[in-house]
């Protein structure tokens, strides 16, 4: 499969076999399976093993909605001399100039270790006991590869077979090629858009002439 080749149809094997020649699946595989031998091998199982998943599960779609909407959709700011533009801004802002160009849809690898030593930070600084840090980034680790699977699949030529899949696909495609202030979430179907306001009827929203220029940067130079 090339980076930018024209539609064909696509199996989930072939799709497969490109999403894994790129480097962050690799990573956030890297931080699952480290986690998964590490809480194995600890042990001490206990209720909250089990309160932990549910609720990360719970709160995941409202998270990726504030990384989508206040990370990725960052306006860059200037503070006197200097212009505050994060690498993964201006990654997603060159993805909305080209959704179908494959290695733009990852997470940036140089954006992503940090990101890895900040959930290391948080497992094992603010959670109260190594067991429930583990198990917080083994759920983490799950859903980052959800969420890098869903994307990338979004984004090829895959056609959407079941009603859930096909729903979540709906959503982003509208929020590419639609109206980028809206349908926010990736890998559901509108939870977050709808508890915050940004899943409307899509025939009552205009087209945005910003949808892959965001923020008119270009036109603005």
């Amino acid at each position: 499969m090339s980076t930018r080749a024209g539609r064909r149809d696509v199996t989930l094997r072939s799709a497969f076999g490109e999403f894994v020649r790129h480097p962050s699946p690799w990573m956030i595989a890297g931080l699952l399976v480290g986690a998964v031998v590490a809480r194995v091998w600890i042990g001490g199982w206990g209720m909250a093993d089990l309160l932990v998943p549910v609720v990360m599960v719970a709160v995941f779609p409202i998270v990726e909605w504030l990384i989508h909407v206040m990370i990725l959709h960052w306006r860059p700011r200037r503070f006197g001399p200097v212009t505050l533009d994060t690498q993964l801004a201006r990654k997603h802002r060159e993805h909305h100039n080209d959704p179908r160009d494959i290695p733009l849809i990852f997470i940036p690898w140089r954006s992503l270790i940090p990101v890895l030593i900040a959930a290391l930070v948080v497992a094992f600084v603010l959670f109260r006991s190594v067991e429930r840090g583990l198990t917080f980034l083994v759920l983490l680790g799950a859903l980052g590869l959800v969420y890098e699977w869903t994307h990338y699949l979004i984004h090829t030529d895959y056609k959407p077979r079941s009603p859930l899949y096909r729903a979540t696909w709906r959503n982003h495609r509208f929020h590419h090629y639609r109206n980028e202030h809206y349908w926010f979430t990736v890998t559901t179907s509108g939870t977050a858009d709808r508890l915050l306001h940004t899943y409307p009827d899509p025939q009552s929203v205009a087209k945005s002439p910003t949808a892959k220029n965001l923020h008119a940067l270009d036109e603005a130079g």
